[in-house]
């Protein structure tokens, strides 16, 4: 700890530095354009190893937990909700497959700022800190992957559809 406060201080700033942390994350990353996410970014890709989201339902049975995250948009009161389908079109799809992107780099980046919290707090809660971003935001990403899994394949699969129509 590098600075000295009395235990009450500590908790009200934790508590304000990670709503600021979350709400301003949230901000810019609500302030990139949909075209961005759109394009196929390394490090949002679907890996094989990953099976169109199969690997995150047998690991974790995202299916049975999954609707009982709180969706960023309720917050913000801007955004795109997750919490369904807003079509079944190619399009529809695609922004869907968009917008999970956003979210999983939402949920990263929000992990960033927890090393900060060594600042004010005791080692202990520093790392208490750590593991609070880290379990906060984890779920949250491994859905966002299990849902743009899921439809990469339908994408994907639409794609051969309508080729094979032609």
């Amino acid at each position: 700890m590098i600075v000295s406060l009395p235990d009450h201080w500590i908790i009200v700033i934790d508590v304000i530095a990670w709503t600021f942390f979350h709400l301003f994350i949230s901000a810019i990353c609500l302030k990139l354009p949909l075209t961005w996410f759109l394009k196929d970014h390394f490090w949002f890709r679907m890996f094989p190893f990953e099976q169109s989201g199969a690997l995150w339902q047998r690991l974790f049975r995202v299916k049975s937990w999954k609707g009982l995250i709180l969706d960023g948009t309720i917050f913000l009161k801007k955004g795109y909700s997750k919490k369904g389908l807003h079509g079944t079109k190619s399009r529809d799809l695609k922004v869907f497959a968009a917008e999970t992107k956003r979210a999983e780099l939402t949920h990263w980046l929000s992990i960033l700022p927890a090393p900060l919290f060594f600042i004010w707090n005791p080692v202990s809660v520093g790392w208490g800190m750590v593991l609070y971003a880290i379990v906060f935001n984890v779920p949250i990403i491994v859905v966002q992957r299990y849902n743009r899994g899921r439809i990469s394949a339908i994408t994907s699969g639409l794609g051969k559809k309508s080729s094979r129509q032609q």
